[in-house]
């Protein structure tokens, strides 16, 4: 399965960056599409909760498959995309300076037949964009 990770680190406590990440309607502002929290997740933990990805009523719907606070995140798509399986995990760790590293991973599996290296590129640039609104968010 076509598999794309991206390691990065942010200038912040891992708190707020693993808020940011798990609160992923907060991003809205900082990104060219819209995050909007569809269902609210176990309110003790966040799993469930469903976010649509995109414009106005068209997107994707992504939802929290696990959470590990502070440390991990897991999701999968539910709907909208053309795939069999998408699961997405970030992983959140402290550095020697106060600072936070995050390795996002993507997998998918697309339902159409795509080449696995211009599926890995595109998994990167999703990231990538993902990481770029996190660091905005941030300033």
């Amino acid at each position: 399965m076509p598999r794309s990770t991206v390691e990065t680190v942010f200038d912040a406590p891992r708190d707020i960056v693993y808020r940011l990440f798990t609160e992923r309607d907060s991003l809205s502002p900082y990104l060219p599409i819209q995050i909007k929290l569809v269902t609210a997740g176990d309110p003790a933990s966040g799993v469930g909760a469903q976010y649509l990805l995109g414009i106005g009523k068209v997107g994707i719907t992504e939802e929290t498959t696990a959470l590990v606070p502070g440390e991990r995140m897991e999701y999968k798509i539910v709907k909208g995309a053309p795939v069999k399986r998408h699961i997405g995990t970030v992983d959140f760790a402290d550095t020697a300076d106060g600072r936070t590293k995050v390795v996002y991973t993507m997998e998918s599996e697309p339902s159409l037949p795509v080449p696995a290296s211009a599926l890995e590129f595109g998994l990167r640039q999703l990231i990538n964009q993902f990481l770029g609104g996190v660091r905005k968010a941030l300033r």
